[in-house]
């Protein structure tokens, strides 16, 4: 098949920019570790008898207190209080060369520590991908359902999530009249977590991601050309849900990223 420089161009420039967000302090490489937290309060640091022990960084990096109303306060062994508030923004904050949060991906709250001297270049395996496929850059009938509606979601650790969905993608792939769920992302840049029977050999076990582009009221451009592996395929410190059953294929989507 015959690929337009154009089309080249502009994926080079896509993959680009992936790559970065992947190898960014705030990307998928550099996570040491995800802890469960509960009401309570924990020492953090490298030292043994830390209740989170990082295999890096000072003895005792501080101390987190949280309450079950999503506040609390982390207190650095060096600097100032930091207050914790979901109800004020993301429960995200810098110590040193640390970036702590709580995520909430149900009921539990899990703290995920990042560590901004990690080598994220030398960490980022080469991924391989399929050739570049223009007839696999679809443009989808973009259907608003009667009423949202909320489902519950698999992850790759067991732990069920809830998700809402608003809109479905609807297209015809393969000989056949498809749908997708859009389960998380933004208005202007849906989500789509789909598997197909790649998985069983070429693509990621349980599932890629592929996001929106050119969203108005009623289409939305899929590019399966840069569909690509969650990050639970980088590391094994994130919650990556499953996808819904509407978004299982019994065919084969050869297009975007393969297995890292």
């Amino acid at each position: 098949m015959t690929v337009s420089q154009d089309f080249k161009d502009a994926h080079a420039q896509w993959f680009e920019t992936r790559l970065a967000k992947l190898k960014a302090e705030d990307g998928w490489l550099n996570l040491l570790g995800r802890w469960w937290v509960e009401d309570g309060t924990y020492t953090i640091g490298s030292d043994a008898e830390c209740d989170v022990r990082l295999p890096v960084g000072p003895a005792r990096l501080g101390t987190l207190t949280f309450n079950g109303d999503d506040k609390g306060t982390f207190d650095p062994v060096d600097g100032d209080p930091v207050a914790i508030d979901k109800a004020a923004g993301p429960m995200a904050w810098r110590a040193g060369r640390f970036l702590l949060e709580i995520t909430a991906p149900n009921a539990r709250r899990a703290l995920r520590i990042r560590d901004t001297e990690h080598d994220t270049e030398a960490a980022l395996k080469p991924i391989p991908f399929y050739p570049l496929d223009p007839a696999l850059r679809i443009t989808a009938k973009w259907e608003a359902l009667p009423e949202p509606m909320t489902i519950t979601l698999d992850t790759v650790i067991g732990v069920p999530t809830k998700a809402t969905v608003t809109h479905r993608a609807r297209f015809e792939l393969g000989g056949e009249e498809v749908t997708l769920l859009a389960t998380y992302g933004t208005p202007e840049r849906p989500q789509f977590i789909f598997r197909d029977l790649t998985s069983l050999d070429e693509t990621y076990g349980d599932m890629r991601f592929v996001f929106g582009e050119e969203v108005t009221e009623d289409s939305v451009v899929i590019d399966f050309n840069r569909a690509v592996n969650p990050p639970c395929a980088f590391t094994d410190h994130a919650i990556c849900p499953l996808a819904p059953r509407e978004n299982l294929f019994s065919l084969r989507i050869e297009a975007g990223e393969k297995r890292v």
